[in-house]
């Protein structure tokens, strides 16, 4: 009897669905991504929000001022503080992003009558009138055209959200049929045109004053660019950021939301040191059947270039509810199988009544899911992607995946200080977890010395796998074997303290010795 080519390598047990998830130190190898917000502020929340998982803490500037952000930011400090966990921070631009602006009023909206759409932001929200913050509209759009304005990307709920159809443009003003009946509650509504070309900037001026106050006093590690739509988008977020000192080591990560972004995916991911796949708007964009197709596709791009996939908006229903649906539990553990680095929490932390039950039901459904991920499958396609000549580091990097593997060990533990040699250990999606040990190197400008190490640490925090530790600084001279063993000693107690490591275990190290690397096994003893 033939086993279907389609099933998972070994049949799976059916003995072991009914198994227990075992609790450990890491709730999953995939990431997670939190919106802190409104239900997610409080030093106690965020502290609860680290121990169920979250390693990156996500800042949405659509709504909320710096300081709201900023007294945010510091509960996040003294969380990351008493949990000992560390979190990595994501700044969200807004980006050219289109918003109605109405009152506190409810404004409800009957389908099949006509709504205006007009960009004289003094006129009142009604029924048949809309005030929106773009004076373009009417140029950019035509009879026929889909627009959709919801607070879906607030709620997750659809059922605050409105399909109108362009019946006419008259001068600056679109009239539209509305195709089905909502109430339009709450402040903030964004408005999404399918398949439209906007003309506004990707980064634009308010987000620029953002990232040059806000990100760089707080020295962000990643910059999320909401609707990139070109190579030239990212470039020229990379240029503004070289320009603010401190923060060109921060890591970009491209949201791919629309059509336009979709067609120029391959020179975005050339240029981003990330992806975002945001199916919030791109499932307004694309048909709702074309959006697993895309999610597929770029995260088989991304994990070939060995760049971090990030995938939003999993889970709407816990927004509201202590449970997820059977369709999204499933979904969560297909963006794993599909190879995604993290998960990224959008409404569901931001203002959901449970987030941190929301982390920790993610990380159990991720954990299962890693369980039976064809690593076997996944690293000869790899290497068979990446062709020879390999590169140096990237044969002793998956050589070092391959012995882990073949001997069985518990974890891998890479010595970085760009944390490049880490990021390539982790594209080939070991089973076991990747301590990335990361030296901070000393470093003068002839007016003060500084350290490096805590940024790269902080951005292997999005990886899948990769666990990073910071370990004592030192002198660029002082690289010898007696200094790497006993950092190796505190990267194996660190590993022993969080049970991850037992005795009689295997451990593979890469490191670099002198000018030459090395993958080495141990074995523990009692």
């Amino acid at each position: 009897m033939h086993s279907s080519p389609l099933l998972l390598e070994e049949p799976i047990r059916m003995s072991s669905v009914l198994e227990p998830s075992k609790p450990s130190f890491f709730p999953a190898m995939t990431k997670i991504v939190g919106t802190l917000g409104q239900k997610s502020r409080s030093v106690d929340t965020i502290a609860r929000c680290l121990d169920a998982g979250m390693s990156v803490a996500r800042f949405d500037f659509s709504w909320g001022d710096r300081e709201y952000h900023q007294e945010t930011l510091e509960n996040l400090k003294a969380a990351i503080k008493s949990t000992k966990k560390l979190c990595a921070v994501m700044l969200d631009t807004v980006g050219p992003e289109l918003l109605v602006n109405k009152t506190e009023r409810p404004v409800s909206l009957q389908a099949e009558t006509l709504v205006v759409l007009t960009p004289d932001q003094n006129k009142e929200a009604t029924s048949n009138l809309l005030p929106v913050n773009f004076n373009g509209l009417s140029k950019a759009v035509k009879p026929g055209d889909t627009i959709f304005i919801g607070q879906y990307l607030f709620t997750g709920s659809e059922t605050t959200s409105v399909w109108l159809e362009v019946t006419e443009v008259h001068g600056d003003d679109v009239t539209c049929l509305i195709k089905n009946s909502a109430t339009l509650a709450g402040t903030l509504y964004t408005l999404h045109v399918s398949q439209i070309r906007i003309d506004l900037p990707t980064l634009t001026d308010k987000d620029k004053e953002v990232i040059s106050t806000w990100g760089l006093q707080n020295n962000i590690d990643f910059l999320s660019l909401s609707y990139t739509r070109h190579a030239e988008d990212i470039r020229h977020a990379r240029e503004f950021l070289s320009k603010l000192g401190d923060l060109k080591q921060a890591q970009i990560f491209a949201k791919i939301e629309n059509i336009e972004g979709l067609m120029h995916f391959d020179e975005i991911l050339r240029e981003a040191d990330g992806i975002i796949v945001s199916r919030g708007n791109l499932g307004v964009d694309l048909p709702p059947e074309k959006v697993f197709l895309f999610q597929k596709a770029a995260i088989y791009k991304c994990n070939v270039a060995g760049k971090p996939a990030v995938v939003t908006r999993v889970v709407d229903t816990m927004t509201d509810n202590l449970r997820p649906t059977r369709a999204e539990a499933t979904d969560v553990a297909n963006a794993v199988l599909d190879g995604s680095d993290a998960i990224l929490l959008g409404a569901e932390t931001l203002r959901g009544l449970y987030p941190v039950e929301t982390i920790s039901t993610v990380g159990k459904i991720c954990a299962e899911a890693e369980k039976v991920f064809n690593q076997d499958l996944y690293f000869k396609k790899t290497v068979k992607y990446v062709g020879e000549p390999m590169s140096h580091l990237e044969s002793i990097t998956s050589s070092a995946v391959r012995a882990a593997i073949k001997v069985k060990a518990s974890v891998i533990i890479c010595f970085t200080s760009s944390g490049r040699a880490a990021r390539l250990i982790a594209k080939y999606r070991p089973t076991m977890p990747v301590i990335s040990v990361v030296i901070p190197q000393l470093k003068t400008n002839q007016l003060r010395w500084t350290f490096t190490g805590a940024f790269e640490a902080r951005q292997s925090l999005i990886v899948r796998g990769l666990f990073p530790m910071l370990a004592d600084p030192r002198h660029p001279a002082e690289s010898t074997s007696a200094t790497n063993e006993s950092i190796l000693k505190v990267a194996l107690d660190h590993g022993k303290a969080f049970g991850i490591i037992k005795p009689h275990d295997r451990v593979v190290v890469c490191q670099k010795v002198g000018d030459s690397s090395v993958v080495k096994i141990i074995e523990l003893e009692d």
